[in-house]
């Protein structure tokens, strides 16, 4: 076997392409091997014995098809998840959320009057006080102190 790694070398140079690139013609390998100049290196390029191959790419096929299940809400369980409890969901988002639907509820059972107009009152300055860690504990809590309108 004959070592070509000069003229891969100068091909490389002359084709502005790495030297993994370069493709010589196995079946003309003794003309490669003459060749020692440049412009004997060119004149094989020009002849199309080297040859540069083309560029190998990473396949994004399979990373288009995640983008396209997470666009559609997939992927997202709790696996995928990274960062703390607060990371995900900040204090202050949290309690926005709690105490929006605790206000809700409230509205609720005013309406369906369920309590009293007094209590709402009391219960709502409770509620933004941050007493209830959710709406099963605010009905716990209506429960327990015998809130509920007397039929």
């Amino acid at each position: 076997m004959t070592n070509l790694s000069n003229q891969r070398r100068l091909a490389a140079q002359i084709m502005k392409i790495g030297k993994n690139r370069v493709w010589i013609d196995p079946a003309r390998i003794d003309d490669v091997d003459t060749a020692i100049t440049r412009e004997e290196v060119r004149k094989l390029i020009h002849e199309k014995i080297i040859v540069s191959r083309p560029e190998v790419g990473v396949s994004r096929s399979r990373a288009k098809v995640i983008i396209e299940k997470k666009r559609n809400g997939r992927r997202n369980g709790p696996g995928s998840r990274t960062g703390g409890s607060r990371a995900k969901i900040t204090k202050k988002d949290a309690w926005i959320i709690r105490i929006r639907s605790l206000r809700k509820r409230l509205r609720e059972l005013k309406a369906s009057r369920i309590i009293t107009e007094s209590t709402y009152g009391k219960i709502y300055r409770v509620a933004g006080s941050g007493k209830f860690e959710s709406m099963a504990d605010l009905e716990r809590y209506l429960k327990t102190n015998d809130l509920w309108r007397n039929r």
